[in-house]
């Protein structure tokens, strides 16, 4: 990784692209430092302090902390990335947008984007005049934040600049290294680690007799890493053999290639909805504190083993959900048979896709097995230790693998660039 950001700092195309990057970073992280006003940002700190393991405490992760401190990106991309999955579900049950996906070429791709931004925009009205109702009914807000005005101005502060980062996003997408939206998120998780670092080194100085339990965190977290970038680089390769065919006096195919799986088709996708469906009790219980004493609040209570049970059979569940809808092993083998194209030992047409199916049903099985464990496993940590629930080291699964992962996409980038720039200088 470190040699191909060395390589790519000696072209300068591409250090413009990455300095340009570095420029919308630094704006973002500014901004993060600019309060909304009319919120009394202390009281809403140490009130954010109970959420961690609802769905606000999540927006609060994904933030990079700036969810709880109500600045002016406080919704970060949550609304585009709501946005962006509620477009691509609404894609399968209609069918005018499924055409314009499929068949719409580049004009096709324009139009859901803009249906996106503008859907972004209104999930984000939505979204601040939730937050809004939340500091209200807390009394979170100044005695000036009071009425009709105040109201205004912060539900239109958070949602212009969740717009703005979305259009940040996607400057650095056109004109700096790629997947703007995904560094975002990157910068917004990877701002929470010196907090963690600094939580570690208070813990220790506290309690030296722990240091062990927290080699152990570290080391766990370092192997969570690990297999984090084997199985996000892991792939099921089927063989496929297209036959030759002559047209006039050439012949064509005859080739052979393979049918590219990812072992983690969804990505993180499964542990967020599953993480927002696990946590709904404790985050009612928040809006209506009369039901926090209630025996289902306390019986999925982040910390019992039933809401660590239920998480995982969500997660495994949406991963197959998930994968359903971004593999379709019917279409797959007729666009094989299209082609000229069959896996060697079986029939084109329904064998073929049964047989892609049975593969892609092991190997999501696997994934899904994979993200549940890597989801639970801070769950079942806490449970055993206490140093470990308390110690306020961010070992959640998710954050690493998104950020794990936007590493991995990003250095991807920057080799396809340099690679496509040595074609270039060669040709020429």
């Amino acid at each position: 990784m470190f040699q191909t950001l060395r390589n790519a700092w000696k072209v300068d195309e591409i250090k413009k692209k990455i300095l340009f990057t570095l420029f919308i970073v630094l704006l973002y992280r500014l901004g993060n430092s600019v309060p909304v006003p009319y919120i009394d940002t202390a009281l809403l700190s140490s009130y954010f302090s109970s959420l961690q393991n609802t769905v606000l405490g999540l927006y609060n992760v994904m933030s990079g902390s700036s969810f709880s401190s109500a600045t002016i990106f406080a919704l970060s991309i949550q609304p585009y990335i709501n946005a962006s999955i509620i477009i691509q579900l609404l894609c399968i049950a209609i069918p005018a947008l499924e055409r314009m996906q499929k068949e719409g070429g580049e004009e096709g791709k324009k139009k859901l984007a803009t249906i996106t931004r503008y859907s972004t925009v209104g999930l984000g009205l939505v979204m601040g005049l939730g937050y809004y109702y939340i500091m209200q009914n807390n009394s979170l807000l100044t005695p000036e934040g009071v009425g009709t005005w105040p109201a205004i101005v912060i539900v239109l502060t958070f949602a212009a600049g969740s717009a703005l980062l979305m259009w940040l996003g996607e400057q650095i997408t056109e004109f700096g290294i790629g997947n703007g939206i995904s560094i975002i998120l990157f910068v917004g998780i990877v701002s929470r680690f010196p907090t963690s670092i600094g939580s570690m080194i208070s813990g220790i100085a506290s309690a030296p007799k722990t240091w062990w339990i927290y080699a152990l965190m570290l080391l766990g977290v370092l192997a969570i890493v690990v297999l984090i970038v084997i199985v996000t680089n892991a792939e099921r390769r089927i063989p496929v053999q297209y036959s030759k065919r002559v047209v006039g006096r050439k012949m064509y195919g005859g080739q052979s290639t393979h049918l590219p799986m990812k072992v983690n088709m969804s990505g993180v996708m499964p542990i967020i909805f599953a993480q927002a469906i696990a946590s709904l009790p404790a985050t009612i219980a928040e809006f209506v504190p009369a039901w926090s004493d209630g025996w289902f609040v306390k019986f999925m209570a982040p910390s019992s083993v039933a809401y660590t049970i239920i998480n995982f059979l969500l997660i495994v569940f949406f991963s197959f959900f998930y994968s359903t809808i971004q593999f379709n092993p019917i279409e797959v083998a007729n666009n094989l048979r299209k082609n000229g194209g069959f896996i060697p030992g079986f029939r084109a047409g329904k064998p073929t896709s049964e047989f892609i199916q049975k593969v892609l049903t092991k190997i999501t099985l696997f994934g899904a097995l994979y993200l549940g464990l890597l989801a639970v496993a801070p769950s079942i940590i806490g449970m055993f230790s206490e140093t470990a629930a308390n110690s306020g080291i961010t070992l959640g699964g998710t954050s690493i693998m998104i950020a794990v992962g936007v590493a991995l996409e990003t250095v991807k980038s920057l080799e396809s660039q340099l690679l496509m720039r040595h074609y270039k200088g060669f040709l020429e």
